[in-house]
């Protein structure tokens, strides 16, 4: 696992106060929806998300239900695992089963029986995954669907028409995001292009929805807070960091994000896009990041991976085959609650019976969620450092016995 050293980590982290200690809740630009920071520890913070749909402790971790669901679970169980936030995919629902069978069944929330709070991305992030076959224009996303090749075309109002009819708590802008090996002169476009798209974002807004605004800039902290500043400077309900983990080195992702992250508006909700491993969550709480999400807990789980807080256990693997043990015994989740023996799950995964997938989901999404936890007690404790120090020192194994 690549990380900065641990002496420069834990100096950033501990040297980069807020210029303001004040802690406050601020009333977001948009009605109902609220942030109080409630305690803080040098950059980190531990604050509570106010929205019409309920109230999420931060720092938080959305599980990903890209086409409406989190992958094998129901909403009863993702929200036994401890989340309260769920993140729903904008293209994929675009594509189907269509924004308007979505708000025809009673938004996003009532289609997937989620009583709890809800974000969706905007489809950029999709757009950039096309690379290759999406015509990028000053007016949007042009590219042929992945389900049956029609002509689709996202624009900024597009983006926004669609995710006020799918109708979660908190839309986002659409941005470019540019690759992570992309020189200045592509970040610099890619920056210009989604700050005007913040503004055509907004403009075409749904009025009770909120919507955060994306910072771009990839690993060039001068670009990074520059574009910070720009994109601050529009009504949004929250701030989010866009374009990491695209294919930059891990530590330089770790430097930028810790140099960067502190700077953001205090008042507003922080939001790292699509990272990452349990070592990034405790870096961008670090630095001041309140949410987060990424595919890798529930996506890992289908490859047959659990995952402990420094490291994993491929279950697959041969040594398992009479293990009694259950993936973690100090787990309160329900795959080692229960009693299910690593042998057991192995079992279930070679002969590809989905429990296994179920059972490794729940505990992968809850220990994401103790994550959280134990990083939101940590600050309120003002012990934020010391714990943020050891999880580092720590480290990350493949494989553990």
């Amino acid at each position: 696992m690549s990380v900065l050293p641990t002496t420069t980590l834990t100096n950033s982290l501990l040297n980069n106060t807020l210029a303001s200690n004040t802690l406050a809740t601020t009333t977001l630009p948009t009605a109902g929806f609220s942030f109080s920071v409630q305690a803080q520890d040098g950059p980190a913070r531990a604050g509570v998300l106010g929205t019409p749909h309920g109230c999420v402790l931060t720092p938080t971790f959305m599980p990903v239900g890209t086409q409406g669901s989190v992958k094998s679970l129901s909403p009863g169980e993702v929200a036994g695992t401890g989340a309260r936030i769920v993140l729903g995919n904008t293209y994929h629902l675009w594509i189907r089963p269509g924004p308007e069978v979505i708000s025809e069944l009673g938004g996003l929330h009532g289609f997937t029986k989620w009583p709890h709070v809800m974000l969706t991305d905007s489809g950029g992030f999709q757009a950039f995954s096309l690379q290759g076959l999406v015509k990028l224009s000053e007016d949007g996303f042009s590219f042929r669907s992945h389900v049956d090749g029609s002509p689709m075309h996202l624009s900024p109002e597009e983006a926004m028409r669609v995710q006020g009819m799918i109708g979660a708590d908190i839309a986002m802008q659409l941005d470019v995001c540019p690759p992570g090996d992309a020189d200045e002169l592509t970040v610099r476009a890619a920056m210009d292009r989604t700050s005007r798209w913040a503004d055509r974002c907004l403009a075409a807004r749904r009025s009770d929805q909120a919507v955060f605004g994306i910072v771009q800039g990839g690993v060039r902290v001068g670009l990074r807070r520059e574009h910070a500043r720009t994109i601050s400077g529009f009504p949004f309900d929250g701030l989010a960091l866009g374009g990491f983990s695209v294919g930059e080195p891990i530590d330089k992702m770790h430097e930028v994000l810790m140099e960067v992250g502190p700077e953001l508006d205090f008042g507003r909700p922080h939001y790292l896009m699509g990272v990452g491993t349990l070592l990034d969550l405790v870096m961008g709480v670090g630095a001041g990041v309140d949410m987060f999400d990424c595919v890798m807990p529930t996506r890992n789980a289908r490859n047959g991976q659990a995952l402990l807080r420094h490291g994993r256990v491929v279950i697959k693997n041969a040594k398992y085959r009479r293990d009694s043990r259950p993936i973690d015994e100090g787990c309160c989740c329900e795959c080692c609650s229960g009693g299910y023996s690593r042998a057991y799950l192995r079992h279930l995964y070679l002969a590809g019976e989905m429990l296994v997938l179920r059972l490794l989901s729940l505990h992968n999404l809850h220990v994401y969620a103790q994550l959280m936890a134990d990083c939101r007690r940590a600050i309120v404790d003002g012990v934020f450092g010391a714990f943020f120090r050891d999880f580092v020192q720590a480290g990350g194994a493949d494989d553990v016995e």
